[in-house]
């Protein structure tokens, strides 16, 4: 049974239409929206969150980048160019039942309970399987 809160949809984008700019963008506009979403996208993950944020999660490496909080944009810190992409990490994040725990590359550590940890894990799961 889906939470109250869970959403599932499925967008279908085209390989030429692929950005991960575009995505942030997305992903940023939903968590603005306070619009639970989870989305992959190639070996990367996106997710916003009814409090007002969002991530972008690496699952392979365990590195994230927070993209908005509280509803309001950070820096998507991610350089894309039609060859290739890469993201500034600033945190690691770990998944522990319906806790999610982020620390910083300073030694802060974020404790966060609330965000749609069910749904992120199976997709990361998902993800790794399929590789």
């Amino acid at each position: 049974m889906r939470k109250k809160n869970e959403t599932r949809s499925i967008r279908t984008v085209a390989a030429k239409d692929i950005s991960f700019l575009g995505e942030a963008a997305y992903i940023v506009k939903r968590a603005a929206a306070r619009d639970a979403r989870v989305v992959s996208l190639g070996a990367l993950l996106f997710f916003s969150t009814n409090t007002g944020d969002a991530w972008i999660l690496d699952p392979e490496g365990g590195l994230a980048r927070c993209l908005a909080k509280n509803g309001e944009p950070l820096p998507p810190g991610i350089d894309e160019t039609p060859e290739n992409c890469s993201v500034e990490w600033t945190t690691h994040y770990r998944l522990d039942g319906d806790v999610m725990e982020f620390a910083d590359h300073s030694g802060g550590v974020r404790i966060v309970v609330g965000y749609p940890t069910t749904h992120i894990g199976r997709v990361i799961r998902q993800m790794l399987t399929t590789k």
